[in-house]
């Protein structure tokens, strides 16, 4: 038997799919040490893994951190990532000297299991509670001008912090490399392979096992009239105004709805509430969903997985650039409609639209399948206990790369002619402007070239194109 260890940051959605994961192992006679944070010290306990508590390594925070963390600032996120890394380093040391972990499990953004397995040449499994994200499922990422502004004005302030961690051991070349994980790293990944777009571009070191669930649950939509789930999730989930909202566009429709609105809201806030909406702190969302018929989600990856997973259609009202991915996909599935107008009419017409039209209860029931045939937990735990995998596969993004330096060889190559050409035959006074036009268009033409070599690549090594 193995002894595994399990890093998580402390958030819901990252923790919640790892601890199926955590039973599963521990039920085959594994050792399974979690290393987490009070909050989740029950529900690590519940999996009956041993529970190791970390608070005391997090930062304190200034009220302004603070308010930057809940407003998802990716900036603030890797710079307290890191500090906390810091904070454990000493701790970890002792900790791998003692219990000499065989594998180590660890989410995609926790930083101090990520780098500890690479310090201490540990084999690592990493847990993506998102899609699996690259060159091609990256394009699904549209950031607002608010975390667009935040990344590029942040990027200073995380190079200064991750000066600070060479001297302990952490040798980073960048952010984003400890973020993104390359065909070369294993990964779990929560979603079918169906789901995950451009799921082709992943080597065999990823493993799509599906929802990771603990309910025995299938769903059941029998009843006498419809039901409507309305969640934002468990971070930016202080919305009084928009259940308020809610509560009004659902009012006179013939349906009974039912609100989680968070452990932290005082539930007066709702006001008066009608006859068919009940509003609770907390409900068991996969129980709820399996009888739902439309549900009002924030698209959290593990919310559409459980919604999907219950065959319940969405309504997709995203808030961070994941959660748009997310939306994007569910709704090129045909299992939702995005939330574009959050006024009264706006919801009342997009939960009219999934009430009334049956297509997307058909895509929802369609992805239901597909996720109840993958692997699952059990298929995930066969990955970490398998760890290291070698690839046997093609590594399809290093195929098409190979093509794409020539092309920007060949291309500079030919706007350096051109600008020779321009200046003997024309005047050099105004060389720069060729030279300023192909960088402006450089990005766009190679964007081209680049789909279709990949397009091209796919077709050849898997006879098919992408979804």
């Amino acid at each position: 038997m193995k002894k595994i260890a399990f890093f998580c940051i402390p958030a819901h959605g990252h923790t919640n799919p790892m601890l199926p994961v955590a039973a599963e192992l521990v039920k085959r006679g594994h050792s399974v040490r979690f290393y987490s944070f009070d909050e989740f010290r029950e529900k690590i306990k519940a999996a009956g893994a041993e529970f190791v508590s970390c608070d005391r390594f997090l930062p304190e925070l200034t009220k302004k951190e603070e308010k930057k963390l809940m407003s998802v600032s990716t900036t603030e996120m890797t710079i307290q990532d890191i500090r906390t890394t810091l904070k454990m380093n000493d701790f970890l040391e002792k900790e791998f000297t003692d219990f000499k972990p065989d594998v180590i499990y660890t989410d995609s953004v926790c930083f101090w299991g990520k780098l500890n397995a690479r310090k201490f040449d540990i084999p690592m499994v990493c847990s993506t509670s998102t899609f699996a994200f690259n060159q091609m499922s990256s394009k699904y990422m549209k950031l607002s001008k608010g975390e667009l502004s935040d990344m590029i004005f942040g990027l200073p302030k995380i190079s200064k912090e991750l000066k600070t961690l060479e001297p302990f051991g952490y040798h980073v070349k960048s952010a984003m490399s400890l973020v993104q994980n390359d065909n070369h790293t294993d990964t779990v990944v929560y979603t079918s392979r169906s789901f995950q777009p451009y799921a082709e571009s992943f080597s065999d070191h990823y493993a799509f096992v599906g929802p990771s669930v603990f309910s025995k649950l299938s769903p059941n939509k029998e009843k006498e009239r419809p039901l409507v789930y309305i969640s934002l999730g468990t971070v930016i989930n202080d919305r009084p105004d928009f259940y308020r909202k809610c509560t009004e566009a659902l009012k006179d429709i013939n349906a009974d709805v039912i609100i989680s609105y968070g452990r932290y809201m005082d539930k007066k806030l709702l006001g008066k509430l009608p006859g068919n909406v009940q509003a609770f702190p907390y409900v068991d969302q996969l129980e709820v969903l399996s009888k739902a018929d439309a549900f009002i989600t924030h698209c959290g990856m593990n919310s559409v997985s459980e919604s999907l997973y219950m065959a319940t259609p969405l309504v997709l009202y995203p808030q961070t650039n994941e959660q748009r991915a997310v939306a994007k996909r569910a709704e090129e599935k045909g299992a939702g409609v995005v939330l574009s107008d959050d006024s009264t009419e706006g919801i009342k017409k997009a939960v009219t639209e999934i009430l009334e039209n049956p297509s997307y209860a058909a895509a929802a029931k369609e992805i239901c399948n597909d996720f109840r045939s993958c692997t699952g937990v059990e298929g995930a735990a066969d990955f970490i206990e398998n760890a290291p995998h070698t690839s046997n596969g093609v590594d399809l993004l290093a195929e098409v790369n190979k093509g794409n330096k020539w092309f920007h060889m060949c291309y500079w190559l030919i706007v350096c002619a051109l600008i020779v050409l321009f200046g003997v035959f024309v005047s050099w006074k105004y060389f720069w402007i060729i030279g300023a036009a192909a960088g402006i268009l450089s990005y766009p033409i190679s964007t081209v070239f680049w789909k279709k070599r990949y397009d091209k690549t796919v077709k050849k090594l898997f006879d098919k194109l992408p979804e």
